[in-house]
């Protein structure tokens, strides 16, 4: 298996124009169906957000681009916008508590993104379209390298990208764009689009491989107390708030 730090030299060297190749002959187009951005099943809707972009979502606009939408605050509390990310936390007694490794956006009562909102004919948008993180900009295309976990569970569709040296064979190192469930896939895409695209997907490539080096690199074991969680980020240990652990 590659190191992390293998992994970010492959992701800075791939090319957008293979990148954006893979999603072109994949083909997408957005139907605003909301299923990648609302609860599936018992499951709460559950998409990374990083630090940076919390804080980005934090000062977004507020005014909802959906008249059935009420205005958003212009400025949001921590917890309007992220919450730990729930894998490795247990019920207690107080609610969830242990240690957790990044947030996830915020859901509703209904397990939907706080940000998705419908219009009165069924037709979902996110309120903060603008300041969407990266995975909500790429979604359903994830990029893996060899050696890696599945990013975003199971694909249903796969490209290989050349390797670096731009030969035709490919090696057990080469990225691979992978396409997740979504019913806009197989449709046309410009080239345009495609390309914005594959921009958009190699940044969060390098984005992600940067945090998790940051996240083991700062990683501080800490001892939570009863009902309370701990998150642990590319900033170091967390409460639930966003507040720093080594502030207190």
């Amino acid at each position: 298996m590659q190191s992390l730090e293998a992994e970010l030299e492959e992701a800075r060297t791939l090319a957008v124009d293979d990148i954006a190749d893979a999603i072109e002959s994949i083909g997408f187009e957005c139907t605003r169906c909301g299923a990648c951005c609302t609860a599936d099943g018992d499951e709460d809707h559950t998409a990374t957000v990083f630090p940076d972009e919390v804080r980005d979502l934090q000062a977004a606009e507020g005014a909802a681009t959906l008249e059935s939408t009420a205005p958003l605050r212009s400025e949001r509390d921590w917890r309007d916008v992220a919450r730990p990310m729930p894998y490795g936390l247990a019920e207690g007694d107080d609610g969830l508590e242990g240690e957790t490794f990044e947030w996830a956006l915020q859901t509703d009562g209904c397990g939907d993104c706080v940000f998705y909102a419908e219009d009165d004919d069924g037709v979902g948008a996110c309120v903060a379209h603008e300041d969407r993180p990266l995975i909500c900009r790429t979604y359903p295309f994830s990029l893996a390298f060899a050696g890696t976990s599945q990013p975003m569970g199971q694909p249903v569709d796969s490209v290989s990208l050349p390797t670096r040296g731009g030969a035709d064979d490919l090696d057990e190192d080469a990225g691979v764009v992978r396409a997740h469930e979504c019913e806009g896939l197989g449709r046309d895409i410009s080239r345009t689009d495609a390309d914005a695209l594959a921009r958009a997907l190699k940044e969060r490539a390098i984005r992600e491989l940067e945090e998790a080096i940051a996240v083991r690199d700062t990683y501080d074991p800490v001892a939570p107390g009863p009902g309370e969680v701990v998150v642990h980020d590319s900033e170091g240990a967390k409460h639930v708030d966003g507040t720093p652990i080594d502030d207190e």
